[in-house]
Order: C-alpha cells, then structure tokens, then sequence
C-alpha cells in the first residue's frame, strides 16, 4: 500500500465509528430477498465476497420498515415479524473483514410496487404512468416512528449502522421535492417545511438507537426534473442536517420517476455530482459521500485528496470486480472493465447488472453479456414469482 493514498486513510465518524477506509458500496436495489422480506443464501454470501473485497462500509438498499410500502417483492422487511436470525446471518457475513454493513431505510411512496403495495406519496398523483393516494396526517406521522423501530431492529441484529433514503424520488424525496410536494400544511411549500418529515425521522431513529450507532442520510443534488428539487434547496438541506446528529451525508441525484433522465444519461465523465459535492463542503462540516459516475480509482482517489468528500460511493464497478478496494490497495488493478453494451433495450442494463449480483452470490459470475432481452425477461418472470410468494405471505397487509 502506498502510505500517500488517502483512500485508505481511517475516517471517525461523529458518533466514534472509525472506518478502515473512504470506499463505500453504495446502495442498489438487487431484488435478492427471498419475497417473504428475508435475505437468501445468494444474498448473505454476496455481502460477504463484498466485506471480503475491502469495503468501509457497505449499505443494503431499500430495506422496508413495513410490507406496505416496497419498491420490488425483493426488497427486505425488517419488522416486528421478521426472522431476527436471518438478519443476524446477514449482518455477521456481512461485516466480517472489519466491514460496517448497513441497512438503508426505505419507504418507496408514490413509487411503491403496486401489485404489493397501494402506493400514497405526499400529494395524489395521477399521471399515465404514476398513480398515488396522499397521505394522511396520521400515516405521515408513522413514517418516522416506523424508521426508528427498524433501525431498533437492526442494532439489535448486528448490523453498525442504517441510512435513511431522502433521494431518487423514494418517500422523503418527494417531500423534499415541489414537484411532487403540493401539501398546503406544514410538511409543504417551504424548504424547511419539506425536510420537516426527513428531520422527524433521523430524530426519532437517533433516539431509538442512541448516540454511538451510526446514522447516514442519502440525498439527492437535484431530482433532475424541471420544477422539482433544486441544486439550491438541496444545499438548503445540507446546511439544516449540519445541527443534526447525522454522520454521513451520502450525495446523489435524479429520480426513477418514469420518463425522468437517468443520472448517466445527464452527467459528463467521471463522478456525476461531484459540483454539487464541492458546494456542499462550503456548507457542512457532516462527513461527504459521493456515489454516482466512479468508474476509475484516479477519479476516486482525486474526490478525496480534493477534500471535496470523505467517501466513495461505489456501485456498478463494485458489481463487476467485488474486490475492487483489496485490489486497489494491492495495487494489483487500477479500474475495472467495464462491459459495451451495443443497442441495450429499455431496461436490459439494469437487469444484466442486477442478474450478475445473483451470480455473485452464487459464486458463479461471468463476463458475459449475452441477450439482454432474456435477460429482461428472466428478472420480471423472478419479480414474478416473488409477487405471488409477497401476497401470500404478507396478505392484505400489503395493501
């Protein structure tokens, strides 16, 4: 290892975490739970390749507080009906190596899966592709009581730490969001009244877990859509989560709100916010984490040794090379390779990265790309089959 490269410096977080080293794998759906809400085998052993590879710390995403509210029938639940041992399985695979493994807490809101959910957002929606309900007063009031029990639960499990998901356009982005936010009472118009619902939550999880449990929160720069959540308001929001007890702010931007640009299709080369990162510094003195666009360690290194951010958010390059970090700091490899993908199909990238996490876990991955149409075509047939497996399981309780 060279002494000079600031990726493998240890970074304390404010609650008194050390982390071993400024690479994060970043939260991505992988629709490898098992439709029930528990992870499987194939997921426990890819988050220990991942802890093996020399992560800092690496985050699950879209973990459900409830059945309610999911955003595929993969997604974990962890409630007060979960099988605590096989979160404990996860959690200790997943943290070996000295990896903080943890959960981030989801609540998919107008984006809700809906042949499992009835999804309900801040204000009604009904556009061709998107439909909601608003909630109510008393189902926006759960919201931070329901992040806290399962961040209670994930403590009680093994797991270091819980990122609650402020970003493309999941529950508490489209309160931040004026584009989606219409309410006219206090968790509407305003800045400081759409991040009213993001406080409530990060106080009530930091009371449910206490001070030295770490507590991120992923934000977006911008949802990337014209009338909606602004580079500016964004910055609003990380000078307010400076007062707060968080302990990383994780960076990132755009929306899966249909027919919304995805962060690549709008960004240059090399990390996608990392403007918005150097601004954000100006404001916070929160540890930064920037996730979006890495695709070489030059990039990543340079992030650091800026000061722009404190972390690396890695995704897809994680995919393709679990071992990334211990290879960096071998210097055995510089970046990975990533696959050319000629006239993908609507979709097919996303379903080849999410079948290659399955492979992964099955210790089975290849280079392959192969037909991106089957492979569409394998990951609905599997959302599918855990659909069914969702609504047996969970009932009318999922709606």
């Amino acid at each position: 290892m060279r002494q000079h490269d600031v990726m493998f410096n240890v970074l304390e977080l404010p609650c008194g975490v050390a982390l071993k080293n400024r690479i994060a794998k970043s939260a991505m759906p992988n629709s490898l739970g098992d439709g029930t809400g528990h992870p499987t085998s194939e997921q426990n052993r890819l988050y220990q390749r991942w802890a093996d590879g020399g992560l800092a710390i690496s985050i699950i995403g879209e973990v459900q507080a409830t059945s309610n509210c999911a955003e595929k029938p993969g997604n974990l639940v962890l409630d007060a009906n979960a099988d605590m041992s096989k979160f404990r399985e996860l959690a200790a695979l997943g943290a070996s190596n000295n990896t903080q493994l943890w959960l981030q807490l989801g609540h998919a809101g107008a984006l809700a899966y809906a042949p499992i959910s009835n999804p309900k957002g801040p204000s009604a929606l009904d556009l061709p592709d998107l439909w909601c309900k608003a909630m109510t007063q008393d189902e926006i009031n759960q919201v931070p009581l329901e992040f806290a029990r399962t961040a209670k639960l994930a403590q009680q499990a093994g797991f270091g730490g819980v990122q609650i998901h402020a970003a493309h356009g999941f529950l508490l982005s489209q309160f931040l969001s004026p584009l989606f936010n219409k309410r006219s009472d206090e968790y509407g118009g305003s800045v400081a009244n759409r991040m009213r619902l993001l406080r409530a939550s990060i106080e009530a999880t930091r009371a449910a877990v206490g001070p030295h449990f770490p507590i991120a929160v992923k934000l977006n720069s911008s949802d990337q859509l014209e009338g909606g959540f602004s580079e500016d308001e964004a910055l609003e929001v990380v000078a307010a989560l400076d007062g707060t007890s968080v302990d990383i702010i994780d960076i990132s931007g755009g929306t899966y709100f249909p027919g919304a640009k995805s962060a690549s299709d709008s960004a240059g080369r090399g990390p996608y916010f990392i403007g918005f990162a150097k601004r954000a510094r100006l404001v916070t003195s929160k540890p930064l984490m920037l996730t979006g666009g890495f695709k070489t360690r030059a990039q990543a290194k340079e992030a650091v040794q800026s000061g722009a951010v404190d972390v690396v958010g890695l995704a897809r390059a994680l995919v393709l090379e679990p071992a990334l970090p211990h290879l960096w700091m071998k210097n055995q490899t510089a970046d990975p390779v990533f696959p050319r993908f000629s006239d993908a199909p609507e979709g097919g990238i996303t379903a080849w990265y999410t079948t290659r996490l399955t492979e992964i876990g099955a210790d089975k991955e290849t280079d392959d790309v192969g037909d991106l149409e089957q492979t569409i075509s394998a990951y609905e047939t599997r959302d599918s089959i855990r659909t069914e497996i969702w609504s047996g399981h969970f009932g009318s309780s999922a709606v």
